[in-house]
């Protein structure tokens, strides 16, 4: 379906430009969970605050992205893809500032908290320009490639975090986050076109919200393929809230030998992706979800297995790449497949979904880490039930109802920005 003739000429050039704006929305996510990872030690001393207040500072970022596309969907639903972007990225490049001055830590975790709803406008937004533009296999491998960008930024935020650490103090690292998201202010104004014009916009206004969640809340289908996605994504994040401690603490990694772990694995959640989005014309899906989730699944088991049995360092790795790359499949697929039949409300959708996935998140994270540095279980256990968690959701809720077609690729295509 064309919409020409109804939205303002592109000004974005090609499809490269489009991925690697939506792929930097999606990214301030991540950027804004790790870039300060290096820098805990620092502040904790610096505000007087305890490991487990400084921890409370990333759980309050994760529910602000979580709870903070609830709100940017269906506004984005209503009045457009921009204008609600614009000014969330606002928020989050006011209180990336803000957090930088902070003179406690409690302020810092409400602003963290602030500067997730920001955040949250990205991510979500970004989800649903996808589905704007491309359905069923043509969505998945659109979300497969926003990954290679995405997939990236845990890999890179550590890293950047602590070469900033040699030049500047915590504070530096929030107002490279507000630069970032200044960045992002100019990029959206001047690069990214409206996807949702005004005759597609939901027309219920913002009464409508409830009653539109309630809708996607009883289709079972919708909610197998969100959880399956939350799930395999609280996985990965219970991953990354414990293995600091226990790579590091336990094992006895350098913090150089944990970074480059971090980075294989991050970087086998990349190539997942990748050939997802290469042959998912061909394979379908859902047969890569269902993959991926099993791989989710299989890579807990093998965490806890060689946590219990103290099969050493090698076992504990090898499990933790495959949890972390099976999020390459699990994500873009379960993306696709769940916005699908929900065209209409993306927004509302993709901001479910991303509900789901921040609260997991932030539930794992305690729960990964409780025993600090002197215990792998809780992140073993944690990481197996998610995973199992997921493809439970896929095979029980999920299940078959009419599947999106492999050749489901038709766009819905904007002039001129192909």
């Amino acid at each position: 379906m064309s919409t020409a003739g109804t939205t303002k000429p592109a000004r974005l050039s090609g499809n490269v430009g489009l991925i690697i704006i939506l792929g930097a929305l999606t990214a301030l996510g991540p950027l804004s969970n790790d870039a300060y990872l290096p820098s805990w030690p620092q502040l904790a001393a610096d505000l007087s605050a305890t490991p487990s207040a400084v921890q409370l500072s990333l759980t309050a970022c994760l529910v602000g992205l979580g709870v903070g596309q609830m709100i940017a969907g269906p506004l984005s639903d209503r009045f457009g893809r921009r204008g609600p972007l614009l000014v969330g990225l606002l928020l989050y490049t006011v209180t990336s500032v803000l957090c930088a001055f902070a003179p406690s830590i409690w302020l810092l975790i409400v602003l963290r908290l602030l500067q997730g709803f920001g955040g949250a406008t990205g991510i979500v937004i970004a989800a649903a320009i996808v589905r704007d533009r491309h359905v069923g296999a043509a969505a998945a491998k659109y979300f497969s490639m926003l990954l290679l960008v995405t997939g990236l930024a845990p890999v890179l935020a550590p890293v950047i975090g602590g070469q900033l650490l040699r030049f500047t103090t915590w504070p530096g690292i929030f107002i490279a986050l507000a630069a970032a998201g200044g960045l992002m202010v100019v990029a959206v104004a001047l690069g990214l076109r409206e996807t949702l014009p005004p005759e597609r916009r939901d027309a219920g206004g913002l009464k409508s919200i409830l009653p539109t969640f309630g809708r996607l809340l009883s289709d079972r289908v919708f909610v197998g393929y969100g959880l399956a996605c939350g799930f395999g994504f609280g996985a990965m994040f219970a991953y990354i809230a414990g293995s600091p401690f226990v790579l590091q603490e336990i094992h006895g990694l350098s913090p150089q030998a944990y970074s480059a772990v971090f980075a294989v694995n991050a970087f086998g959640l990349v190539i997942a992706a990748q050939v997802s989005g290469r042959i998912v014309h061909r394979v379908n899906p859902r047969a890569l979800l269902g993959a991926g989730v099993a791989a989710s699944a299989a890579g807990g088991l093998v965490v806890l297995a060689a946590v219990l049995a103290d099969l050493g360092l090698v076992a504990l790795l090898i499990g933790l790449f495959v949890v972390v790359a099976s999020v390459g499949l699990i994500m873009p697929n379960s993306m696709a497949l769940a916005l699908n039949d929900h065209g209409a409300v993306a927004g509302s959708a993709a901001a479910l979904i991303g509900l789901v996935q921040h609260l997991l998140g932030a539930v794992a994270a305690p729960f990964a880490g409780v025993a600090g540095a002197v215990n792998a279980l809780p992140m073993a256990v944690t990481i197996t039930v998610l995973g199992v968690a997921a493809l439970l959701s896929f095979a029980v809720l999920a299940r078959k109802r009419k599947d999106v077609p492999v050749d489901s690729a038709a766009p819905v295509a904007l002039a001129g920005q192909d």
